[in-house]
């Protein structure tokens, strides 16, 4: 029984911390943009993303982005 004298305040404080770090973290802007690492990990890290790959031969290849097709 006296260890829930250490145990409640103890759980209290990272409680707080925990409800800080979050509150940091909204902060901070960590929650802006949640789906761009997932799409970043498809593309290669030499071809900025929305840019078409540039093969070698390609002289008329376009340089932005895809045309969209109707």
């Amino acid at each position: 029984m006296s260890i829930l004298y250490l145990l409640i305040p103890l759980s209290l404080i990272l409680l707080g911390l925990a409800v800080w770090a979050f509150f940091w973290a909204v902060r901070h802007d960590q929650f802006e943009d949640l789906e761009g690492p997932a799409h970043r990990i498809l593309f290669d890290d030499d071809d900025p993303p929305g840019e078409a790959p540039r093969r070698h031969g390609d002289a008329d290849a376009p340089t932005g982005k895809h045309d969209k097709e109707a």
